[in-house]
């Protein structure tokens, strides 16, 4: 029988997840160095992607907690924005079906902006609703960080009120909404559905803040995002504040 070029091997490979598989068996027989090289990467593939299985499944310790109560629609929330000196914060309500696999899943922060808008495509695609709240830098002059991201993380919930969720999982923070919930303390990193809330409402955040650097260029806001950069302040110095810019924040009161 001739033997699969190594184009061929690898491209099996790349499909191939069981280690009793009986083509490896005949891998293990083929001496070829190029063949003893897949079957390395492949194994080593392997290792990896067991870690995340094991990492995904401890992140999804709450929603089976939840799901085992009887809840149906288990939604995450986080925000993003509360630190920055311009711009609006943004939240996101994120509710995944059961038997979603979304594997290196976890808080955005830990993630590179590649990664990011890979994950908000997959969530955006596998999720059974996603809503986004916004809160403008004048609603946050208005009511406080604190209260404004609450507002943030209500309106998003609100989004999708005609299939609304039963079950809250929010990162550190507790809403004034009649829907049974759990606060949890850095839950961008303890629950897959907090996680991709997380990564939703961080790029949604950036994009506006993209779009907000095409009207503004001489702010840069697309390298900082609206934080307390020396070269952010150096263009407030320069060019005073916008609305944009949050006036209850020092250094930009300062300037109001």
């Amino acid at each position: 029988m001739k033997k699969k070029t190594i184009a061929e091997i690898k491209c099996k490979l790349e499909t191939l997840q069981d280690e009793n598989d009986p083509f490896l068996e005949e891998l293990h027989n083929d001496e070829r160095k190029g063949v003893k090289g897949l079957i390395a990467r492949w194994k080593k593939q392997q290792v990896e992607r067991q870690k995340l299985e094991s990492h995904y499944t401890e992140m999804s310790s709450f929603e089976k907690e939840a799901w085992n109560k009887g809840y149906l629609r288990i939604a995450g929330i986080d925000e993003a924005g509360r630190g920055p000196l311009a711009g609006p914060v943004i939240a996101s309500c994120v509710v995944l079906p059961s038997d979603v696999r979304l594997l290196g899943l976890t808080d955005s922060k830990k993630l590179t902006k590649t990664k990011r808008e890979y994950f908000y495509d997959e969530i955006m695609r596998k999720a059974e609703a996603v809503g986004v709240g916004i809160v403008s830098a004048q609603e946050i002059d208005e009511l406080n960080i604190y209260q404004a991201s609450k507002q943030a993380m209500v309106r998003a919930v609100k989004q999708i009120s005609e299939d609304s969720p039963d079950y809250l999982l929010i990162d550190a923070m507790e809403l004034p909404l009649d829907i049974a919930q759990k606060s949890l303390v850095k839950g961008d990193s303890r629950s897959v559905s907090i996680a991709a809330s997380s990564i939703i409402a961080k790029v949604t955040r950036d994009r506006y803040m993209d779009k907000l650097h095409k009207q503004y260029p001489m702010y840069q806001f697309d390298k900082h995002a609206g934080y307390g950069t020396r070269a952010h302040l150096e263009a407030i110095e320069e060019h005073g504040i916008l609305e944009e810019h949050r006036r209850s924040f020092a250094p930009v009161k300062s300037y109001a």
